[in-house]
């Protein structure tokens, strides 16, 4: 808060958003099996137990993220401000945005 000589002034705050970003993360799993395959097949049957505190963060998806057909506006906007080149295929690594209302932002 700025003082001037009548007393203090309100600054204009900026909004708060809350965005979800794909990410990349291993989780190493343990599982009893007769040979690879086994082992895999009883993983994607969800019969593998995960190895505690294991899961390890690799890298931001670029891969995925939000359709522009979602959000063409905020496409437009990120390709006029040079963030995005590939405009036709995702928002990087975006599943969404939101703008915070002014009581989920003071919790």
């Amino acid at each position: 808060m700025k003082m001037a000589s009548n007393g203090p002034v309100e600054e204009p705050t900026m909004p708060t958003y809350e965005i979800e970003q794909y990410e990349i993360y291993v989780q190493r799993y343990r599982i009893e099996a007769t040979d690879e395959v086994h082992a895999i097949t009883r993983l994607f049957g969800g019969e593998a137990k995960p190895v505690e505190n294991s899961l390890e963060y690799v890298e931001v998806s670029h891969d995925n993220g939000l359709s522009p057909d979602e959000d063409w506006e905020l496409a437009q906007a990120l390709w006029d401000a040079g963030a995005i080149t590939a405009i036709d295929l995702v928002i990087p690594s975006i599943r969404s945005i939101k703008q915070m209302e002014t009581q989920e932002t003071e919790s």
